[in-house]
């Protein structure tokens, strides 16, 4: 039997789409600023999307994506300009919806205190005080998606926030996707790394390549 007589193997090409937390957000204020317009990067935050920027510079990526809001543009900036790529904007990156909006909510302070807010919290699982979770992880799933099509056999890298990063990773990784806030594993420039060979999954690399910070910091 000749190798023309043989079926060609598939070809699987390694593609990693790094799903980026944005950097640190100027919020004197410390409210839960979610799709609020005008929360732009603070001086910490633009080094932080300096430092992530350097740490990708060798890799082999071909396409970036960003939120559509200014934090999420701001910290994709300085990769795409490294490997002279235009930033796609894409609109299933964005953060999630939050009836708390505007407000403060850490714990004790703010928002939580006053009864009338009270109602929102009825339905953690859902949850019933914003954007289903399983609505952000399909969406994200959809970003996830169009950025390994564009990326395929290289490296792309999607700028997004918290909470939309952390569920998605739970849902990548078969967990429920209710869960509590303060123990997310998702620093300010942080990548989760998903690492596909062809079409299927094989790794999930989380990294901090500009520190740790804390995620029951709100509005961060």
């Amino acid at each position: 039997m000749t190798s023309n007589d043989t079926a060609a193997a598939p070809e699987h090409k390694r593609t990693i789409v790094h799903v980026m937390r944005h950097g640190e957000v100027h919020n004197p204020r410390g409210i839960l600023y979610g799709r609020l317009p005008g929360f732009r990067l603070s001086l910490h935050g633009e080094a932080q999307a300096r430092k992530v920027a350097q740490t990708l510079a060798g890799h082999d990526v071909v396409h970036v994506a960003a939120s559509p809001l200014q934090r999420a543009q701001q910290t994709a900036t300085p990769i795409a300009e490294r490997h002279g790529l235009q930033i796609v904007t894409d609109d299933n990156l964005i953060e999630a919806g939050n009836e708390f909006e505007g407000l403060k909510v850490s714990v004790g302070d703010g928002a939580l205190r006053r009864p009338r807010h009270w109602w929102k919290l009825r339905d953690p699982f859902t949850p019933s005080w914003g954007e289903p979770y399983l609505q952000i992880a399909h969406r994200m799933l959809a970003a996830v998606g169009s950025a390994r099509a564009a990326a395929a056999g290289h490296e792309a890298v999607v700028v997004s926030h918290q909470l939309p990063v952390w569920t998605l990773r739970r849902f990548l990784q078969g967990e429920h996707l209710w869960h509590d806030p303060r123990a997310r594993q998702c620093a300010l420039a942080s990548l989760t790394s998903l690492v596909y060979d062809g079409d299927t999954l094989v790794d999930i690399v989380y990294s901090e390549p500009a520190g740790s910070s804390d995620p029951r910091i709100t509005g961060a």
